[in-house]
């Protein structure tokens, strides 16, 4: 990575933050329509902290092959992970054989591919074979756990149970229902609030399996939420490409809404007192001397 504008001035505030290649603390970008000039410029301000690049719902369907092939390829040359909504993929499995889907995702230039079942039923046996279809596909399976309808929602211990499933047969990643809304579903209530009792049933039954899930989180509340609960190291989804640097600002504590915590501990532990002014030989060497440890 080149230096950074604030290099050795200004670092995250909380404890240090995962770089790509990632395993845990991924960011999944929910892109909708962006062109291929627009997605250049996100990538050159932003690509560090992009892991996963979906394509939503059905998108994909209606842009030219060529100018998908060419998205891809670019993507991919920023060491993002592209893959097309697994909304298409449940239509496709009302279609096709499931390698059919996964050949055809491959040959366009797709890295990995979303398996839900967030509309249609799939049940457990079929569910496995088609991680297993992406598998011998060369794909990467991500799946996703939970459904789209408000009323039918599966319970806590169901969303639970199902990712650590998934992940015994080869899911890279799980993640967890939560829509373009962020409101009704999964984890959250019609206001789009967290539900901390689901929150901590899950952590409960995964265990340290939990750092394999994605929660999709649209709203930045959300995201504050699970950033407090987890750290900053915690898998985000459908978040918008613009918002990348804003999340990525939430996740080291350099906002407003993860900042006033982690600066009040600071202040109560006393690593830090706001009424001790700056001393010159701190500044000795022009060297930058951090006067907080980072929590």
């Amino acid at each position: 990575m080149s230096e950074l504008a604030w290099e050795n001035i200004i670092t995250g505030i909380r404890n240090s933050r995962e770089v790509k290649p990632r395993k845990t603390g991924t960011t999944m970008v929910m892109d909708v329509g962006k062109g291929i000039s627009e997605t250049l410029s996100i990538l050159q301000t932003t690509s560090n902290y992009i892991d996963l690049w979906k394509f939503g719902f059905g998108t994909s369907v209606f842009l030219e092959k060529t100018l998908l092939q060419e998205k891809l390829k670019l993507l991919e040359s920023y060491d993002v992970l592209t893959f097309p909504g697994g909304t298409l993929l449940e239509v496709a499995l009302l279609q096709h054989h499931c390698r059919v889907f996964m050949t055809h995702a491959k040959s366009l230039g797709f890295t990995a591919v979303e398996i839900s079942d967030g509309t249609i039923p799939l049940p457990a046996f079929r569910r496995k074979k088609v991680i297993e279809c992406a598998l011998n596909a060369g794909l990467i399976p991500i799946t996703e756990v939970g459904k789209k309808d408000p009323k039918r929602q599966p319970t806590t211990e169901q969303i639970a149970e199902e990712a650590l499933q998934d992940l015994e047969w080869g899911a890279a990643w799980v993640i967890v229902e939560g829509r373009e809304s962020g409101q009704g579903v999964g984890i959250f209530d019609e206001a789009g609030k967290v539900e901390e009792s689901y929150i901590d049933r899950i952590i409960d039954i995964m265990g340290p399996q939990i750092n394999a899930l994605i929660w999709e989180a649209p709203l930045k509340n959300q995201q504050a939420y699970l950033i407090e609960k987890f750290g900053g190291n915690t898998g985000l989804g459908n978040i918008c490409p613009d918002q990348v640097l804003a999340v990525e600002a939430l996740r080291n504590g350099l906002r407003f809404d993860t900042l006033d915590r982690v600066s009040s501990q600071l202040v109560r532990r006393g690593d830090w007192d706001p009424n001790q002014a700056e001393r010159d030989d701190e500044l000795a060497g022009n060297a930058a001397v951090p006067l907080a440890r980072k929590i």
